[in-house]
């Protein structure tokens, strides 16, 4: 075959996978199902789901990129909310919240949340987030520290950690997603994942609201700024006085150091303890009840 057939082969079928997309995109927004509730955030609207009841609540943040905090959240919320108010707030950007023109700097992402937060009248909480929250949480604590009465973390990034100074390639991103590759990309990532966690409806929305989220301009800016959120949380930390429970993967192949820092994390407080689990990066997937078990026996020790 020849380069100029092979080029009109390439062709044809990006051609084709183009108007796919436009047409299961198109077919898919009239599908995807609401939940929670949305509240007015500088004008935005961000979704959030607040459920369960007791005499504490606990609030929780995403890792970045999620493509619902709700639904990927729903192992480790049905467990918490068992005996804790659990509020899941899905920044704008993610879920069903709008998207925004607004940089996604970490002062930006963190006062978007209070904002949702105070519409709700959730003035003091447990702050409990995964991945990325980890550098937001802090930002969030600083600001407000009358807020937060512990932090909880589901394998958190903690500043300084390695890798933070990635260049992403979010142009060719963009044209990725545009060009129906991205869908390819998903159906094939949810095929491979069997997580009896989650229903075929719950996997069925993830992926609608993954193809609707991912690449989408705000998350592309989110992005962006990864590396600067990161460079600029260099030599933060939380306030000595907050009780911090770290949950983190026991064994970091690609970060050997990773549990290292979680525990020096933890030693920088006065109340700091780390849960080592054997798993992967998304813990609330496949350890949802040993992380709610974990925090109600962590919260006992306390009072």
């Amino acid at each position: 075959m020849t380069v100029s057939a092979i080029g009109a082969v390439v062709a044809l079928g990006l051609a084709t996978t183009t108007v796919v997309n436009v047409v299961a995109s198109n077919a898919e927004n009239s599908k995807i199902e609401s939940y929670g509730q949305r509240v007015d955030v500088n004008g935005s609207k961000m979704n959030v789901l607040v459920t369960g009841s007791g005499l504490k609540d606990v609030v929780l943040l995403p890792g970045f990129g999620t493509s619902s905090p709700v639904l990927d959240f729903a192992p480790l919320v049905r467990e918490l909310a068992k005996d804790h108010r659990v509020i899941v707030v899905e920044p704008l950007g993610y879920g069903l919240s709008d998207g925004t023109d607004r940089e996604r700097t970490t002062e930006n992402i963190v006062q978007e949340v209070h904002g949702a937060l105070q519409s709700l009248h959730v003035n003091r909480f447990i702050l409990m987030g995964h991945s990325i929250a980890g550098i937001y949480g802090i930002d969030y604590v600083k600001r407000y520290p009358d807020e937060v009465s512990a932090f909880v973390g589901i394998d958190t990034s903690v500043p300084g950690q390695p890798g933070t100074d990635t260049q992403f390639p979010t142009a060719l991103m963009s044209v990725a997603k545009n060009l129906g590759l991205l869908r390819v990309v998903t159906a094939i990532a949810f095929a491979d994942d069997n997580n009896p966690a989650y229903s075929d409806y719950a996997s069925d929305q993830m992926q609608m609201l993954t193809n609707r989220n991912s690449m989408a301009p705000t998350y592309l800016n989110e992005m962006e700024h990864i590396g600067r959120n990161f460079q600029r949380a260099l030599g933060t930390g939380f306030p000595k006085e907050l009780p911090l429970l770290l949950f983190a993967v026991a064994e970091n192949k690609q970060n050997p150091e990773w549990l290292e820092l979680h525990r020096r994390q933890a030693a920088s407080v006065t109340d700091g303890t780390v849960v080592p689990i054997a798993g992967e990066h998304y813990l609330h997937h496949t350890h949802a009840e040993e992380i709610a078990d974990g925090v109600r026996a962590w919260e006992v020790g306390r009072g």
